[in-house]
């Protein structure tokens, strides 16, 4: 019998076999010989077969719908599962309203009403007038998994491209609808990734990044690479697009193409494997003769343009400023010694920085928490935006000429209210608000800064039912990221309320690795600085368990992605701080998480195991997948991902999971969920959300109360 017929075997027989000694039925821990060498040391990698795609393999599907079997009876026989569910249901029974913004004639706004699957876009001639459905992505599948992914509009407005996404999957289907008429042109462009059709000048056509067309049966696991930058010209077959820039001997670059409001200029920003900045390439439109050439020759920083007067392009970049400024770049002459420096960076982060009704509106991150402020074209402060109380806002988009403009605001206990935004006199009104099921005056949220293993101050906020008590009993859910700069900032959920509503406390931890205090906060917790994010965790629990919110038999922690690496990383290196582990669609096996999909790209913030034999001994000291220990007592965990994650694909938690499930001799579940049609996070119907948070809720209630 062959190696792949014992797996399906072994998997038929789990009914009647035991997989470990905690009382649970896993499908047995079959394992393969596969030894893979890194710089002259051998790796055993048992679960390689796990690897193979769910739609090709009997194997991996039969064990998925094994495991799925034995979460879903587990889930299922918690008590509180049902009411949790019904309470989400009822919480999720509002409008959830989205930021409107001008395009042309029309005001564009997206609602998700009451219990939609997803968000009608709609049109209207003025805020106040009748709204006519520009898109229902409801009515474009009967489960909910197809749906509208983004949209690009010309600059007149006449025009929208829109992003279909069938199964939660990164692949996407772009088509091209008329605005006024709500018709969709013949236009059809299939097999695209991580883009944005960028318009040009008089709408008459959009770059875009190409992926070659993936091969089916290795769709949602082979390796992006080879991206081309095209130009699509409406009314033509995608099989005539013209490649406007590739270059062949760099297959792992990627291309993002920008072009300035009065389509003078072309940019297109370059990244690479193993850098997470990017070189800039202008090029003049205008000129029929005019090549690509450099604008920022080096990955030395970040740079994303603002606006451009004539020659003189505004760019946003954290260049020789890890907490960003603004610089004006003269394209005529634009060596770095002749940048001339508009907005300095301050003690606060730039978020992002538009050029409104010839004003800049900077939207600043101070101690995780939102400030607006407006500066004259020479950089001169004028005012700051008020803005309601302390959270987070979002918005201010708009053109350059408008002097209106919208934003969000939100904070954990203040749910969603839109403004509109009048620069010329510097004042705000409310336009809507929210109007979700709960007393937001039931609950508090508090900042505080606790100190990590190595001195660093870090902050979270901490949100829980007025007057509650701190006697380490209180059920507590700590979610975090870390990673890729990317800042989790204070922002309200009716999910996360109807936790805080059966007495449960929130915590959400603002780890390095992040953005939230810059580029430096993020430096201290890529490659090798990667433990940092960890510790922090760590201090984290510990200033909550010494401080009496909770306790270690009551403490439950949770994240995604590369939260997902975290939450596996933190229950392996120190299980006895935490009793419940929810590790979501995780980077889990750090020797080969670059070998798929877009995991090239993550090399900048993990480093790769082939590069050195330190970076490989550095990543194998943390990888969760290797570090997994006999005699150790882990808390309940409850791995999650998706058969149609082709972001970060599932092989990392089905190989995780059987690694769990072999060496583990105690009584705590160790469980995984693998959803149906879902991918990555993004486009899930409002069925799959709320039973999903059901079973999380679930899950954590069981394992923390």
């Amino acid at each position: 019998m062959n190696t792949l017929a014992k797996i399906l075997t072994a998997i038929v027989l789990a009914g009647s076999l035991t997989g470990c000694h905690s009382g649970y039925n896993y499908p047995p821990a079959v394992k393969v010989d596969q030894v893979d060498f890194y710089h002259g040391q051998p790796i055993a990698d048992p679960y390689r077969w796990l690897e193979n795609d769910i739609r090709d393999s009997h194997e991996v599907s039969s064990w998925v719908n094994a495991q799925n079997k034995i979460t879903r009876k587990y889930l299922d026989n918690i008590p509180e599962r049902k009411a949790f569910h019904d309470r989400l249901a009822a919480s999720w029974n509002y409008d959830k309203i989205g930021l409107p913004a001008r395009h042309g004639q029309f005001f564009i706004q997206s609602i998700r009403h009451s219990m939609d699957d997803h968000s009608t876009v709609y049109k209207m001639e003025n805020l106040a007038g009748e709204r006519k459905i520009l898109f229902n992505p409801n009515q474009w599948s009967t489960d909910g998994s197809v749906t509208l992914a983004d949209m690009a509009f010309s600059k007149d407005g006449r025009f929208v491209a829109y992003g279909i996404q069938a199964s939660g999957s990164d692949w996407r289907q772009w088509r091209i609808r008329q605005v006024d008429t709500g018709t969709d042109l013949p236009d059809s462009l299939n097999n695209l990734k991580f883009t944005s059709p960028q318009w040009d000048a008089c709408g008459s056509g959009f770059y875009y990044g190409k992926y070659p067309d993936p091969d089916e049966n290795a769709k949602f696991t082979s390796p992006n690479l080879d991206m081309k930058l095209m130009y699509h010209k409406l009314g033509d077959d995608q099989a005539l697009d013209s490649v406007i820039y590739y270059d062949p001997q760099h297959s792992d670059w990627g291309y993002y193409a920008q072009v300035t409001d009065d389509g003078k200029y072309l940019l297109i920003y370059v990244s690479a494997k193993n850098c997470d900045k990017s070189k800039v390439l202008i090029k003049e439109l205008n000129n029929p003769d005019a090549q690509f050439s450099d604008l920022v020759p080096e990955f030395v920083s970040d740079f994303s343009l603002i606006e451009n007067d004539g020659n003189i392009l505004y760019m946003l970049t954290d260049h020789n400023a890890p907490r960003r400024q603004i610089i004006a770049i003269d394209v005529n002459n634009r060596d770095s010694s002749h940048w001339r420096q508009i907005i300095p960076q301050s003690d606060a982060v730039i978020e992002n920085a538009n050029l409104f009704g010839d004003k800049f509106i900077c939207r600043y991150l101070s101690d995780v928490t939102s400030a607006v402020k407006v500066f004259d074209l020479h950089g001169s402060f004028l005012h700051e935006v008020e803005l309601p109380a302390l959270g987070t806002a979002t918005g201010f988009a708009g053109k350059r000429h408008e002097e209106q403009t919208f934003f969000a605001f939100q904070s954990c206990t203040m749910p969603p209210s839109i403004y509109s935004y009048d620069i010329k006199s510097n004042s705000s009104q409310l336009i809507d608000r929210v109007k979700v099921p709960f007393n937001p005056d039931d609950y508090t949220t508090r900042q505080i800064f606790f100190t990590s293993k190595d001195g660093t101050r870090v902050p979270m906020f901490i949100s829980h039912k007025k007057n509650i008590k701190l006697d380490g009993t209180n059920p507590t859910i700590m979610y975090g990221y870390g990673g890729f700069a990317i800042s989790l900032r204070a922002g309200f959920s009716t999910t996360r309320q109807v936790w805080l509503e059966q007495g449960g406390i929130w915590v959400t931890v603002n780890l390095r690795g992040g953005g939230e205090f810059g580029e430096s906060w993020h430096n201290a917790g890529q490659k090798l600085n990667k433990q940092n994010v960890f510790d922090d965790f760590f201090a984290a629990a510990e200033y909550l368990i010494d401080n009496n919110y909770t306790s270690p038999k009551h403490l439950g922690i949770m994240g995604g992605s590369n939260g997902g690496l975290l939450v596996a990383a933190c229950m392996t290196q120190r299980p006895e701080l935490f009793n419940a582990a929810i590790p979501e669609v995780g980077v889990l096996d750090m020797l080969r998480y670059d070998n798929f999909t877009a995991g090239r790209f993550w090399v900048s913030e993990y480093g790769s195991a082939h590069e050195s034999p330190q970076m490989f001994r550095y990543l194998l000291s943390y990888s969760p997948y290797h570090n997994i220990r006999t005699n150790v007592d882990y808390p309940a965990t409850m791995v999650m991902t998706a058969d149609t994650d082709d972001r970060v694909v599932p092989a990392h938690s089905f190989k995780f999971t059987a690694r769990l499930q072999e060496l583990y001799q105690g009584t705590n579940p160790m469980l995984i969920r693998v959803q149906h049609k879902a991918g990555h996070g993004s486009g899930k119907p409002t069925r799959i959300i709320l039973q999903e948070q059901a079973d999380i809720y679930a899950f954590f209630w069981n394992n923390l109360k």
